[in-house]
Parts: C-alpha cells; sequence; structure tokens
C-alpha cells in the first residue's frame, strides 16, 4: 500500500512539472546598428560611395613659358610707357621679370601684380593677401597684367623718394637699378645687380632706344606701331569695348589663328586694355 502511494506521488509529480509554460526565456545582447559615413546599414551590405570633391584647376592659358616670351609679350607696354613716364623700358621689364617670375609667381597669377606692389594707404582697387615680409600682406591686384604695368610707372612718379631718379637719362639702367635699392623699393641688398644681370641677358638695353609712335588715322585707330634702330617694326593693337578676336582680325586683314598664335593666346577671351600683336 504504501508502495503504490509512492508510485501515484512521483507520477503526479512528473505531470505536473509537464503541464507548465513551455515558453522558453533567451536573454539576448541586442546589437548595436553597423554605422558607415553616419548612414546605418539597412540589411545592405553594399557601402555607399562617396564622391570626393573636385578642386578647381588654374588656368594657365594665358601664362608665358619662358622668360624671353615674357619679354616679347611686354616689351611694347614698357617701350610705350617709357615715352610716356621717362622710365627705362630695360628697368621695368627687368622688375617684371624679377618681380613676378616671369608671370609665372603664385602673385602674378592670382592677381595679374608683375611689380610687387602693395596696397599702402589710398588704394582703393582691389587687393588679395600674400605671405612676403610678413604673413598674409596686402597687396594690389589688377584686371589684367597691362593694368600693372600702367600702376608701377604711376607708383613710381607719384612717391617723392623716387624723383631723383627721373633726373637721370632713360639709357642709364645701372643708375636707376641701384636708385631703386637706395629709394626702399626693395629689401634685397643684391636687388640692384639682379635687375642689371637681367638686363645684360636678355638685351633689355634695346628697348631703351626703341621709338613710340601712336597712329591716330581711322583706319589704324588705337593702333601702335613701335620701330626699333634695327628696323623692325611691329604693330601692336589695345583692346577697347567691344572687342573681339574675330572683329579684330576681319579689321586689320587677319586671321582669329594667327592673332592667338602672335599673342600665345589659348582661348577667345581677351580684355579691355589689353596689348595685342598684329604684326612681327
Amino acid at each position: 500500500m504504501k508502495l503504490r502511494f509512492i508510485l501515484w506521488s512521483v507520477t503526479a509529480i512528473v505531470l505536473l512539472s509537464s503541464c507548465g509554460s513551455k515558453k522558453q526565456v533567451i536573454n539576448r545582447t541586442p546589437q548595436k546598428p553597423v554605422v558607415v559615413d553616419d548612414h546605418e546599414v539597412d540589411g545592405s551590405t553594399e557601402i555607399p560611395k562617396v564622391t570626393p570633391t573636385k578642386k578647381k584647376k588654374r588656368t594657365t592659358a594665358s601664362i608665358v613659358k619662358t622668360t624671353q616670351d615674357y619679354v616679347e609679350k611686354f616689351a611694347p607696354i614698357a617701350v610705350r610707357e617709357m615715352h610716356k613716364y621717362k622710365i627705362p623700358a630695360s628697368i621695368t621689364l627687368a622688375q617684371g621679370i624679377l618681380e613676378s617670375g616671369s608671370g609665372r609667381s603664385n602673385l602674378a597669377i592670382r592677381s595679374n601684380n608683375h611689380f610687387g606692389i602693395k596696397c599702402h594707404r589710398g588704394w582703393k582697387g582691389k587687393s588679395v593677401t600674400h605671405d612676403d615680409d610678413r604673413i598674409a600682406e596686402c597687396f594690389r591686384k589688377y584686371v589684367h597684367p597691362e593694368r600693372s604695368y600702367e600702376d608701377h610707372s604711376k607708383f613710381l612718379t607719384s612717391r617723392k623718394r623716387y624723383s631723383k631718379l627721373f633726373k637721370l637719362r632713360t639709357t642709364d639702367y645701372k643708375g636707376w637699378a641701384y636708385g631703386l635699392k637706395r629709394a626702399g623699393y626693395a629689401t634685397d641688398k643684391k636687388y640692384p645687380q639682379k635687375l642689371i644681370a637681367l638686363i645684360k641677358k636678355y638685351d633689355l638695353t634695346k628697348y631703351d632706344r626703341e621709338k613710340y609712335k601712336k597712329e591716330t588715322s581711322k583706319e589704324t585707330e588705337n593702333t601702335t606701331v613701335v620701330t626699333s634702330d634695327d628696323t623692325n617694326t611691329r604693330f601692336y593693337y589695345k583692346v577697347i569695348k567691344g572687342d573681339t578676336l574675330y572683329s579684330i582680325a576681319r579689321k586689320f586683314k587677319t586671321s582669329v589663328k594667327d592673332l592667338k598664335q602672335l599673342n600665345g593666346l589659348k582661348g577667345n577671351t581677351i580684355s579691355i586694355g589689353q596689348q595685342l600683336v598684329l604684326k612681327r
């Protein structure tokens, strides 16, 4: 009897335990979402592509390749300025070469400033900052390099400290070179020697002897004729408002292709006041 009671009790316990909840409790640690570039991955294994920002390329169409090209391009402007302001063309060209790295310096490319002229008091034109003697100094900015040449002449003639230089002859390039240093144009102790070396290397003194004449006839209006002692005559045209390469080519019976080749132009863009070679 006791044995039968014990067996019944065991059977009852087993039946009660099997009738309990059949749900299984599983403890899971919550997974954190995977993040790529601040975007959650939503079941896809493909990672979003990031498009890199393209840097703007510096335009180099108007940059001359060699110093000799620079001289040929700006010589007529230097001659014109010489006859107008009595500054030797050789000195102007040598300063342009030295100060602008033949037009290839960062300052020249960014602001068409070929003579390293700083803003100074009273400057009302555009400007850029450039590291020189001090960090982020203010330098003048021009629409075209020719404006830089014109401002260079006005800069020298308008300041009293350079007045003694205009008592020298335009053929006395050495006197001008040393005079510019004494007047404080540059801090480089070898500035005069560098100018003189450039003048000799590129035979810039021949431009100090060039004659200058501006034609006034209707047919050649706004045209400059430069004649040197070796009878080498060159014709230049100063761009005015409304001009295009095509209109200039038609006016002087030439082609756009020849104009671009003579002036080292890659595109068709020209600026008001720009001096174009018509014939060499």
